[in-house]
Parts: structure tokens; C-alpha cells; sequence
């Protein structure tokens, strides 16, 4: 089985996402993981740039990896001075990493628009800064920048700058697509002559995603002789994102029969995913393949007919060989086979033709006529069946709550939520502030439970959606609350329905935590 390196750049590509930002504490947490995953190389940053990725360099040559090589990463050196006294380079080598990644322009647009000097210069810069890096006894990554764009408008130059990076040592040169503009055929078809005219036979692909092709382009080049993939945790990254190492990893191990991690590891795949997507504080995409939700979530009543006979008749692999499961969409179009999978998921026998399976059909049928979707809802169903079948847990009582908007002389609107609770038989009574009266009320019903439950802290909600029921009635219409909400390990959605948009959302809150605390109790 060959073996193909995972580079991974979350840290740097991937913190360029719109709406991203990592603390330094963030940062060490990912790499960690990244390493106890089996990430070949990680990418830590630009010291250079920013104290904070300087100082990641710093904590990991007190606590070293077990597994990963940490990488930073800079430019070719600045042309005004020569490489052995630019402070980029120096910093790179200060880090006191065995291994070290520097890009330099490919394309002679950027040669002579951005740098503004002579081709030959450029040339020059490339060879002397792999050179000077090497004399240091570093391992070099050099990223060639562009160069797609760059073999598509000047073949012979771009051959030129790999060759000026090969003759000064490099120990792999990354083809990049930067744009992410390249089709796959384009790309394949320039290193295919980049391989005849060079001899070269291994090589990196650094693939963006303004195509959508980035995971097709990195996945096609291992063909070609690639043996190193660089990109980012679910895909993250500036502009459309980078390559998603996600969708990668798991297609060269489980289709394509690589070694990338270590076996026993793939199945945390869904896990590390959901992990980088809650510390990123971004929420997870649903149709992610192999890991999101709705990877292998069926609807239709002949696919999920189908799947319970055999899998593989609508499941292109196990869910669980990527740590995801089947999902059976509760919904008018599903019937009480959904329920007796739904009821064996939580270890609980049903037969489809049982007086009981006929009840709990009924219930969802009526509880949807009132405008209950558990489509998009499934933590309150599985609630609503652990109500069935007695299973279900009280963690604590509602007393009341209140809940009042202020806008002041200043413009300022301020949202209060008081609530009281009995929890073990202890009366909590606590009051919070929030954006709007919903988050308000959010607020106080964690900060009363954190003392009796503190993984309360541990999740957050990631969506929030109302609609309007009875149109006609206008705002004494019937409204139906949606919550999305989300921790380390996976998302779920709740569902409430009320002529009060307060009452729905209660329900919709109560239902989340629940669900929340019902599934730590189960893994402890």
C-alpha cells in the first residue's frame, strides 16, 4: 500500500476563513488533535507574520508532537536583501523545526506586477532562499506559488523557477492552483509535461476550492506521482476554501486504497470534523460528505425500506468506518419502519404492527397536523420515543420564567430572562442578559444548570429559525421554532410550536439541553 503524506493547513489557510479567528489556545488544541489523528505534517502558521504563531513554535519545542511534524511557513526571500539576512527566512529558522515551507512566485505576472523586477531576479531569490535553508540542515517544502496560472501563461518560465528550486535542494516542490481556477484536466495535463521536461516523479498539490474542484484536483494528482496533499480541515479557507482534507483522507484510504492515517484512526474522521468546526465556532455543514448529518440520511420510504435489507443498496460505504450512522428521516413520506429503526438507535425494541408502534404513528401524525416537523427535528423525537417507552430522564423542573425587552432614551434595547428551576430538589433561581429575549432565556437556563451540569458549557446554539404557521392570522399566528445546536461531537435539531414565539422557542431551547444532557448520561 503506498503511503501518502496528509499536510494539513487549517492553522494558517484555514484561519484565513471569513469569520474565523484562533486564539493561541485554539491553535495548540487543533494541532494536538490533528497529531493524535495521524496528520503527517501540520502546519503551524507564519512566525514572521504575528507573534502568535511565533509563540506556537515556541510552546511545541517545550511539548513536543508525538506523531506530526510541525511546519512554519514563510516567502523566498525579500528582494531588497540577500536571503542569509532576511528576517522571514530567519525567522523560519528559528522556529527549530526539522522541516520548513516557503513559497515563491511561478507565475510572471506576479514576477513583474507585484514584485515589480526582472524574471532572472526572481529566479535568483528562489534558488538562494531553498539554498540558504538547506545549509541550515532543513528539510524544504517549496511551494510554488501560482503555478498553474503561471505554466498556462508561460510554460517555459515556470519550468524555470521548479528547476531553480530543485538545483538548490528542495526536498519536494507543492504545485499550488492559489486561484483554485484550474479545471482537472488542466492540472493533470501540466504535470504530466512538467514531469516529462523535469524527470521529476514526486511532488506535493496544494489545491483551492473556486471550482469546487479542489478535492477532485489533489485526489487525481496522487495518479500522477503526488505524494503529499496539502489543505484544510472541512475545506476551510480564504475566498471558496481549500482543498477539505476531510473528503480527501477518506477517499484515498477507504476508495482508493492508500495509506494516509493509521487505520484504527478513520474512524474518527466525523469526530475531528466536528471538533475543528466547534472550536473554529463555525457550524457544521449538513451535506459535508462522509461526516455531516445528512451523509447517509434517508427520506423516501423505498430507500429506507431498502437500506434496513441492505445497507448497501443506497450507502456507498459504512457510516461507521468514518465515525457517522444512518439517519431515518422521520416524515410523511417514511412510515412506522422509521420507527422501529429510530426505536432500535436508542436500544429500544418496537414491532412495526405492535399496538404501540400504531400509537406513537398516530401521535406524529397528529403533533405534525399542529405544525410539528420531526424532519427537521430529530433530538425531539428521539426525546418524544424515550417519553414512549418511559426511558426518559428529568434532569430538572421548570417553576417559571419571565422575560422582558427594555429600549431605553439611547436607542439600546436590552433583553432580561429570569428563571427559576428545581434541580435535585434545589430551588435555582438565576437572571441573564442576551441579544434578544430568546438568548436571554438561553443564558439563564445554562447559568442555573452549569453548577449541576457543567458539559451545558460544552455546546451552543448554531441556528435559529421561525416561521409562520396560520399566515392569515398574521402576528397571532401559530409559529414553529427550529434550534440547531452543536458541541465537539456532533449537531442536533429541536423543534417547538406555539401562538406564542416565546413558548415555541422555550420548547425548542428545553428539548436542545435536554437532548444535550440525555446524551452525556448515556456515555458516561
Amino acid at each position: 500500500m503506498n503511503k501518502i503524506f496528509i499536510y494539513d493547513t487549517t492553522l494558517r489557510d484555514g484561519a484565513q476563513t471569513e469569520g474565523i479567528s484562533y486564539s493561541l489556545h485554539d491553535k495548540i488544541n487543533i494541532t494536538k488533535r490533528l497529531d493524535d489523528f495521524g496528520i503527517s505534517f501540520i502546519e503551524g502558521g507564519w512566525p514572521y507574520s504575528n507573534p502568535k504563531d511565533k509563540e506556537l513554535f515556541e510552546y511545541f519545542r517545550k511539548h513536543p508532537l508525538k506523531n506530526a511534524k510541525i511546519v512554519p511557513f514563510g516567502s523566498t526571500a525579500h528582494p531588497s536583501h540577500p536571503a542569509s539576512k532576511d528576517k522571514n527566512l530567519l525567522s523560519l529558522i528559528k522556529s527549530d523545526t526539522e522541516y520548513i515551507t516557503i513559497f515563491g512566485k511561478t507565475w510572471d505576472l506576479h514576477v513583474r506586477d507585484i514584485l515589480k523586477i526582472p524574471l532572472e531576479d526572481n529566479l535568483k531569490i528562489i534558488f538562494e532562499s531553498v539554498k540558504f535553508m538547506k545549509k541550515q540542515g532543513k528539510k524544504v517544502f517549496y511551494d510554488a506559488e501560482h503555478f498553474f496560472d503561471g505554466f498556462k501563461a508561460n510554460p517555459d518560465y515556470a519550468l524555470k523557477t521548479i528547476r531553480a528550486a530543485q538545483e538548490a535542494g528542495a526536498d519536494l516542490v507543492i504545485f499550488c492552483d492559489t486561484n483554485g481556477g484550474t479545471l482537472t484536466w488542466q492540472a493533470l495535463d501540466a504535470i504530466k509535461q512538467v514531469k516529462e521536461k523535469l524527470s521529476i516523479n514526486d511532488f506535493g498539490m496544494h489545491c483551492h476550492n473556486d471550482l469546487d474542484l479542489a478535492v477532485s484536483n489533489s485526489i487525481s494528482a496522487v495518479k500522477y506521482g503526488c505524494s503529499q496533499i496539502q489543505g484544510t480541515i472541512n475545506g476551510y479557507g480564504e475566498r471558496c476554501g481549500n482543498a477539505d482534507l476531510i473528503s480527501i483522507i477518506a477517499i484515498l484510504q477507504l476508495k482508493m486504497g492508500y495509506d494516509v492515517i493509521p487505520a484504527k484512526k478513520i474512524q474518527a474522521l466525523a469526530h475531528l470534523s466536528y471538533y475543528v468546526s466547534e472550536v473554529s465556532n463555525v457550524a457544521h455543514r449538513d451535506n459535508h460528505p462522509f461526516v455531516g448529518r445528512s451523509a447517509f440520511a434517508h427520506k423516501g420510504g423505498i430507500h429506507i425500506d431498502a437500506v434496513i435489507k441492505n445497507p448497501l443498496a443506497y450507502e456507498h460505504i459504512l457510516p461507521s468506518s468514518v465515525g457517522n450512522k444512518s439517519r431515518f428521516i422521520v416524515s410523511e413520506l417514511a412510515g412506522k419502519s422509521t420507527l422501529v429503526v429510530k426505536a432500535k438507535e436508542l436500544e429500544f425494541d418496537l414491532d412495526k404492527k405492535s399496538p404501540q408502534a400504531i400509537r406513537i404513528h398516530k401521535l406524529i401524525q397528529e403533533l405534525e397536523k399542529q405544525g410539528y416537523q420531526f424532519e427537521a427535528a430529530e433530538g425531539s423525537f428521539k426525546l418524544l420515543l424515550q417519553k414512549e417507552f418511559k426511558k426518559y430522564k428529568k434532569f430538572f423542573s421548570l417553576l417559571g420564567f419571565r422575560v422582558s425587552v427594555e429600549k431605553r432614551e439611547d436607542g439600546r434595547l436590552i433583553s432580561e430572562a429570569v428563571i427559576k428551576l428545581r434541580i435535585n430538589d434545589k430551588l435555582e433561581h438565576s437572571a441573564a442578559e442576551g441579544d434578544g429575549p430568546v438568548n436571554a432565556l438561553d443564558n439563564a437556563l445554562r447559568k442555573a444548570l452549569s453548577k449541576f451540569y457543567p458539559t451545558v458549557s460544552k455546546m451552543h446554539l448554531t441556528d435559529f429559525k421561525v416561521r409562520v404557521l396560520d399566515e392569515k392570522c398574521g402576528t397571532a399566528g401559530k409559529v414553529r421554532v427550529l434550534i440547531q445546536s452543536q458541541d465537539e461531537e456532533e449537531d442536533w435539531s429541536t423543534i417547538g410550536v406555539s401562538e406564542n414565539i416565546i413558548e415555541a422557542s422555550w420548547q425548542a431551547l428545553l428539548d436542545s439541553v435536554e437532548y444535550k444532557l440525555l446524551k452525556d448520561s448515556r456515555n458516561k
